[in-house]
């Protein structure tokens, strides 16, 4: 049999009846690879993706993560399973070491410089203040605080619109990273440049409704 979607929506909607974000939208997240969500601003994006990991819930509908209705799960315990990294990255007050020490407090200084590493910032990194870090370096210690809770999925919702062309780079480069590493992710943009650089999969929204979805050679070459 093959494996169960990775999110699955059933006719969900979110927001009241005359302004909905998302409105009877049916449809699938694959297992595995790097799916990319796009659309044009307000089309539903960011909601779709903040539903995978309970930060939004539905009005009506079911949102499923490999198969269990995620309404059934603690919130805390799914987002440490599926783990999110926002537009603009947000740091808590102190070093970088306490950023992953919110995550997880247990971890011990080698753990801590290889999350730092993962996310390609050097260990020398883990003292600096995260007050002080640029955009970029600050959306890489995020991205290794989410790292910390060691998930097995990563939602990655327009991490690089703040961010210069190199630091974006950067970012691209560990999001495919992390799929080749077995994990796979989830990602919002709203450019259809980075959409054909990173996507395996592509699920196209418009009006709270997903328009077009599957393999991102198949969708890319109909002109998605």
């Amino acid at each position: 049999m093959p494996p169960a979607p990775l999110f699955s929506f059933e006719s969900v909607s979110v927001g009241p009846a005359d302004a909905r974000r998302l409105d009877g939208l049916d449809g699938e997240l694959p297992a595995n690879g790097l799916t990319v969500v796009a659309g044009p601003s307000g089309s539903g994006k960011s909601t779709l993706l903040r539903l995978c990991n309970r930060l939004d819930v539905p009005s009506e509908g079911i949102v499923r993560h490999r198969g269990v209705d995620v309404a059934e799960r603690d919130p805390l315990e799914l987002r440490r399973e599926v783990a999110m990294v926002f537009q603009r990255p947000v740091t808590f007050a102190g070093t970088v070491r306490d950023n992953l020490h919110e995550a997880d407090a247990e971890l011990d200084e080698d753990a801590c410089a290889a999350l730092l590493e993962r996310a390609g910032l050097p260990p020398s990194f883990l003292s600096r203040d995260a007050g002080e870090l640029s955009g970029g370096e600050a959306q890489r210690a995020c991205l290794a605080r989410a790292l910390a809770t060691r998930p097995r999925v990563m939602l990655m919702d327009e991490p690089t619109s703040a961010l210069d062309a190199e630091a974006a780079a950067v970012l691209e480069r560990l999001g495919r990273q992390l799929v080749a590493d077995g994990t796979p992710v989830v990602w919002v943009t709203h450019s259809r440049e980075q959409m054909r650089r990173l996507a395996d999969h592509v699920v196209l929204l418009a009006a709270g409704r997903v328009e077009r979805a599957g393999p991102a050679c198949e969708v890319l070459a109909d002109g998605g």
